[in-house]
């Protein structure tokens, strides 16, 4: 069951801690909401979930008390001890403390040591720190989690599922549309937390379904360079992003291989577009990527 706010103060205060601002801290107080977000995520005895920043452990117990393993990461020390205090008793209960991200583009490495192998973890159920979400929902598609379910801020949730020309669309948007099938299952009222954002959240589902594969993070970095100068035609912005790359592919080439026409400008390129045009610049110098990520 939920913890309500007094439950979640009470226990804050016995901890000496207190909500933080600067790790994204809002705690769920709402139980259909937790019940929510684990049906979502069709948790079972069969499964070890992923739980970032699980705070005072409220949807920790429920994904326990469905016999799932719970990997549970948190940074804030103050509730590690909370949580350990409250669940070290538990075989199907395990803390990594620290951060969930080692940097912008990579996974804790404790973390990402126990994501290999046949029996790791290969769902991420989680009310998500709202810091960190997007480059972690990333990074753990890359890692080869199968399916995420969270609560996020509902513009980062626009965000994921945004179509091209919109105002929401970005780097972002494509990464997470080539990587998996995204889903925004509900917008959820600032009341379903504690402290109440001051912005809706969003309950999001992403299903792995990853049409990169070796070429994701060079991609990705050929696509914020390109969205770098969105504002410019789709020449002028392929033209500089070949030269940043040290490349001495033609753009112009490009765009006619491609069929794309180089007065429009990258936002309203498809995400499958994107990919079309990377790989024909990677494919411009023979065996040599045109575009590639930097060492």
């Amino acid at each position: 069951m939920a913890q309500t706010k007094s439950e979640i103060r009470d226990l804050l205060s016995g901890a000496g801690t207190e909500p933080r601002y600067r790790f994204g801290q809002n705690f769920m107080i709402d139980q259909n909401l937790v019940r929510l977000i684990v049906d979502a995520g069709a948790v079972g005895p069969t499964d070890t979930v992923i739980e970032v920043g699980p705070g005072t452990g409220t949807l920790t117990d429920e994904l326990l008390s469905r016999g799932a393993g719970v990997l549970a990461v948190e940074i804030d020390r103050d509730l590690a001890r909370l949580l350990r205090g409250r669940f070290d008793g538990h075989e199907k209960f395990t803390l990594i403390e620290g951060d969930a991200l080692a940097g912008k583009h990579a996974l804790n490495a404790d973390l990402m040591t126990r994501l290999v192998g046949p029996d790791a973890p290969k769902k991420l159920v989680a009310n998500l720190p709202y810091n960190i979400a997007s480059p972690l929902v990333i990074e753990l598609l890359l890692a080869g989690v199968g399916l995420l379910v969270f609560t996020v801020q509902k513009e980062v949730a626009l965000r994921f599922k945004a179509q091209a020309d919109s105002d929401d669309y970005g780097p972002l948007t494509v990464m997470a549309q080539l990587l998996a099938k995204v889903e925004v299952l509900r917008t959820l009222p600032p009341q379903a937390f504690w402290p109440a954002p001051k912005i809706e959240s969003a309950l999001v589902r992403v299903t792995r379904d990853d049409r990169l594969g070796e070429r994701a993070r060079p991609f990705s970095t050929f696509v914020h360079q390109l969205f770098g100068f969105r504002r410019k035609t789709l020449r002028k912005a392929l033209a500089l992003t070949l030269e940043a790359f040290g490349s001495t592919a033609s753009s112009r080439a490009l765009l006619d291989a491609t069929f794309l026409d180089g007065q429009l400008r990258p936002e309203v390129l498809t995400p499958e577009q994107l990919l079309r045009l990377y790989d024909a610049a990677t494919s411009s110098t023979g065996s040599r990527p045109a575009v590639q990520a930097p060492p």
